[in-house]
């Protein structure tokens, strides 16, 4: 429908400019050749302009709408990647440039040329710099008027943030891990929890995912955020605004942080260091869970079962009962058995903590052949 009716103006306009020439066409020179009365000879040309007009509307009208489409929607699409702020803050210093333009021009008025070539370079020239400025100044610009909520980012996010205490800001990979619902549960988590509305996004795409895993993971996040806002009664705060001008999850998150000056609860290694970077503080739940094991020290004994072999040569590996890793020197031929170890050093490493030991049993054997060759030397001497 909006395609007709543009081809119906683009027509109408070339018929009137059609008629519009028709009126200069100099008539009294073709007097002579033609039976007509010279009175209707101007009208005869006007209609001739408004034929050709008519003619020449109907041949170009698709060919210029479809181009004028096409600029619009280009246009359209650039604009819609503009962020609102930027837009509102170039056309005011547009306005600042164009007014101060004219201010300087009206000092050219008496002289004619110079005049208007002024008038014209300077509303060019102070237009573009108002319009550079305004967009490379815009959070100074806009904050004269943070007053009105369209007008400034930072306002709603940080009004939402007074209204919660030491918010928690949930990422998608730790809602999807499911200990953020046991460290709620003990209580050790105060304050609101936030749910960015693009991270339940991402969550329900991973949920409708045709990959049945992905499919698991999502849903196992849902049902994750359900149980934590109903069985433990913590309190869970959607924010449902958007970022349009960051594209990626992460990104949006650390803006998000700055704004409501909150904490991102993670066990994403990149995000935490990006974070960092950025001055936002960060709550690892693998840190946690590294701090909160016990600690082992070098001399201590322990029992564990040897599983599998290691990467060196003869090396076993076990493992306690909260997946600290344990490489037993000299363990490989005690797969399968529980054995008593003795720790030698401790590793902490970014991933967890690491145990190295050896077998006790090693120990007493050693023990028990210099005993007998103490004994030995004694019943010699």
């Amino acid at each position: 429908m909006v395609i007709r009716i543009l081809r119906i103006m683009v027509i109408l306009i070339l018929t009137g400019a059609g008629g519009f020439v028709g009126r200069f066409i100099p008539v009294e020179k073709f007097h002579s050749f033609t039976l007509i009365e010279p009175k209707l000879l101007p009208s005869v040309a006007i209609g001739l302009g408004l034929v050709v007009g008519v003619v020449v509307g109907i041949l170009l009208a698709p060919w210029l709408v479809n181009r004028i489409v096409q600029t619009v929607t280009w246009l359209e699409q650039r604009l819609q990647r503009i962020p609102i702020q930027e837009i509102v803050s170039g056309v005011i210093g547009l306005i600042a440039g164009l007014i101060i333009a004219v201010l300087l021009g009206e000092a050219f008025t008496g002289f004619p040329m110079v005049g208007t070539l002024v008038k014209s370079v300077g509303a060019m020239l102070f237009g573009y710099l108002g319009l550079s400025l305004g967009t490379k100044k815009k959070e100074e610009l806009l904050s004269v008027f943070s007053i009105f909520p369209r007008f400034s980012k930072e306002k709603p996010a940080k009004a939402e943030a007074k209204k919660l205490l030491h918010p928690k800001i949930l990422d998608t990979s730790v809602i999807i891990d499911g200990r953020i619902a046991d460290i709620v549960k003990s209580g050790f988590v105060e304050g609101a929890l936030v749910i960015p509305g693009f991270v339940l996004e991402e969550l329900r795409h991973i949920a409708d995912s045709s990959d049945l895993l992905k499919r698991n993971r999502g849903r196992r996040g849902l049902d994750i955020l359900n149980k934590i806002r109903k069985e433990f009664g913590m309190k869970v705060h959607i924010y449902d605004k958007d970022f349009e001008d960051v594209a990626e999850v992460d990104s949006k998150l650390v803006k998000l942080a700055q704004l409501m000056e909150g904490k991102i609860v993670t066990n994403d290694f990149n995000l935490n260091k990006v974070a960092e970077l950025q001055g936002v503080c960060v709550l690892n739940i693998n840190e946690l869970a590294n701090a909160v094991k016990p600690v082992v020290l070098p001399g201590e004994e322990m029992v564990v079962q040897v599983v599998k072999d290691g990467k060196e040569v003869g090396q076993g590996v076990a493992y306690l009962d909260d997946g600290t890793m344990i490489v037993v020197d000299s363990g490989k031929k005690y797969i399968g058995q529980t054995i008593g170890v003795l720790v030698t050093s401790v590793l902490q490493t970014a991933a967890g903590r690491m145990i190295f030991a050896k077998p006790k049993l090693a120990d007493k054997k050693a023990e028990q052949s210099g005993q007998r060759q103490l004994n030995e030397v004694n019943a010699i001497g």
